[in-house]
């Protein structure tokens, strides 16, 4: 795991963020992460008919998702109001962000459509894997090369990449439309996020589900 492996170390630092929050519910702070998502689609898509420079504020929605995310569970740590039910909603609005966010940058134009529904399915069986351990019960599983953590920051990054692309300096090209070539292939930024996706999402989706197959017992 990239990220994964630096949550103790920015505990203190996430505690700290939650300071404001702790007076809400934590399944507000999770409708929030969401409603971050769902606002990041919105403008993605809205790139196509207007202009790339949306991407900066579609970075910042993501990076804002990402970082509600995070404080629901301080939230309800700090609280005491930890329970199965928030965290069932708070898998479960997670999905729906993921699914927003791809489908909104696949709207944009400024990726492979077909190459955004292969990184959707990698990302939702890779999210699968690790809550299907939870469900034979042997804990959740955040191990691998994709955690959502890693995914959220890569759409960040790409999102903000591609507004940075898109003004106008000496080597930018002609179009904010234009994709960079290689031996003949036109790509974008986010092109390789989701290509990336692909390849580390079923890495860690085989991965944790072999983990998972190999701590189970063998069939009578």
């Amino acid at each position: 795991m990239v990220l994964e492996g630096y949550r103790a170390r920015i505990q203190p630092y996430v505690a700290r963020l939650a300071r404001p929050f702790l007076g809400w519910a934590p399944s507000q702070v999770s409708w929030l992460a969401l409603a971050c998502a769902a606002s990041a689609a919105v403008l993605a898509a809205g790139v196509r008919w207007t202009t790339p420079w949306l991407f900066l504020p579609v970075a910042l929605l993501i990076f804002a998702s990402g970082l509600f995310d995070v404080l629901d569970g301080e939230v309800a740590r700090a609280t005491g109001r930890t329970s199965a039910r928030g965290d069932f909603l708070d898998h479960v609005l997670d999905r729906y962000a993921d699914v927003f966010i791809v489908l909104g940058i696949a709207l944009s134009g400024f990726v492979n459509p077909y190459l955004a529904l292969l990184a959707l399915v990698s990302l939702l069986l890779t999210s699968y894997m690790g809550t299907q351990a939870q469900a034979v019960g042997l804990g959740r599983l955040y191990g691998g090369l994709l955690s959502r953590a890693d995914r959220l920051v890569v759409l960040a990054l790409a999102t903000f990449l591609e507004f940075d692309w898109s003004l106008p300096r000496p080597w930018a090209p002609t179009a904010p439309w234009e994709r960079f070539t290689l031996y003949g292939v036109g790509f974008t930024v986010i092109d390789v996020a989701m290509l990336y996706f692909v390849i580390a999402g079923q890495w860690t989706a085989i991965a944790r589900a072999w983990r998972v197959y190999r701590a189970l017992p063998p069939a009578a």
